[in-house]
């Protein structure tokens, strides 16, 4: 089955990483939602997809309580996404403001998961490999997937996610074809497709035979998927 996976929420319904967002994926078909998290100064977990708020204010300079009360923290984004599996994007790269080398923030994230999973299951992604190799070293039990840009050698990318000990992978659609499924899945990955809002090119990743495509329109994304009974 290929799985709805709902962008920072409904995101083209509702502002992107809130608990409306979350929420509203629930009720437009999604399976799974994905989510970013991000560290702030006082080592709480802010669920954001930018560095800095719109203001251009950082996350990593504000404490919790300083941030809008749109942004929630990673618990409580967690329960809005109830019924639903969870993609948790940690965002820890080196062109970022907020980037730590040694990813403490992978500790804080587990921390949350252990207190409880999604009752749909959990992936921890990151486009960063060394953090998401150290989430795969302190939790061999969760699922984790490599999130891979373009590139001139895509497989290439499968593999090293492969020998890494990553279940999953989730490539940039344009990077999908035949080939490149079918050398992930000879690997034991899992690929979850994103971002894809036409759907014309989410009926093509679902006959390719993708797990999953992330999406910012849950609602479109469940019509073509349950239309191919996929």
């Amino acid at each position: 089955m290929t799985l709805v996976i709902a962008h920072r929420g409904a995101s083209a319904r509702f502002p992107e990483n809130t608990v409306d967002a979350f929420r509203g994926a629930r009720g437009l078909g999604a399976d799974w939602v994905e989510l970013d998290v991000r560290r702030t100064a006082d080592d709480a977990l802010a669920v954001h997809h930018d560095a800095t708020l719109a203001d251009g204010r950082a996350l990593v300079a504000l404490r919790a309580a300083d941030l809008p009360a749109a942004v929630p923290d990673l618990a409580a984004a967690l329960d809005a996404c109830a019924g639903m599996g969870v993609n948790v994007e940690i965002k820890n790269f080196p062109v970022d403001v907020d980037f730590d080398p040694e990813a403490r923030i992978v500790d804080a994230v587990l921390g949350v998961l252990a207190a409880g999973l999604p009752a749909g299951g959990v992936v921890v992604s990151c486009f960063h490999l060394p953090t998401l190799d150290r989430v795969r070293a302190a939790r061999p039990d969760l699922d984790t997937a490599w999130l891979v840009a373009p590139s001139r050698d895509p497989l290439a990318l499968v593999d090293q996610a492969a020998a890494a000990g990553h279940p999953g992978i989730h490539p940039y659609a344009e990077l999908v074809d035949a080939a490149y499924v079918a050398r992930a899945h000879a690997a034991g990955l899992f690929v979850n497709a994103w971002t894809v809002d036409d759907p014309h090119r989410m009926a093509e990743l679902v006959d390719l035979g993708v797990d999953g495509i992330v999406t910012n329109t849950p609602d479109v994304a469940r019509r073509v998927v349950d239309a191919a009974g996929a």
